[in-house]
């Protein structure tokens, strides 16, 4: 039987101070008081996790799609800038997926919806017309992690 939210101090520490909260929630856990848990805001925050590493991953994603598409078609512009952040982002990617091997088929699932939005940021940040970029991604989800590629 859980406590009810009014009856319960750390529903309403949840609001007030968030941090707090979590490490009054992890004590209650460590210490077996299972019944005194904000369960509602618990549940809610334990969903959140597997959404925010997805955000992440999805972030990460496009902002790697859209510097390899700006390397290809801005070659004139390369620098050691845009490189750097290829590189960066694939690291990102390659942490997530080391820290959750589930992320590698949400990666391949949401690979075209990216590459869409990265398209449209390329000829945003490139001021080219948005059909300079082809309407399917010209790099494979394997090429994308590749370390050593970069579209020459």
């Amino acid at each position: 039987m859980t406590v009810s939210q009014s009856e319960n101090p750390t529903a309403n520490l949840y609001d007030r101070d968030f941090c707090l909260w979590a490490e009054e929630t992890a004590k209650l856990l460590q210490a077996g008081k299972f019944g005194q848990i904000d369960l509602e805001h618990l549940i809610e925050e334990v969903e959140d996790m597997s959404g925010s590493q997805k955000r992440a991953l999805l972030s990460n994603l496009r902002v790697l799609l859209m510097h390899l598409l700006k390397y290809k078609y801005q070659s004139q512009k390369r620098s050691k800038s845009w490189r750097h952040t290829i590189v960066e982002h694939r690291i990102r990617l390659e942490d997530a997926f080391e820290e959750s091997p589930s992320l590698r088929e949400y990666f391949l699932e949401i690979f075209d919806k990216a590459y869409q939005k990265a398209r449209k940021q390329a000829a945003e940040e490139t001021e080219l017309p948005l059909h300079t970029f082809p309407n399917e991604s010209p790099f494979t989800p394997a090429q994308i992690l590749d370390e050593n590629f970069f579209p020459e």
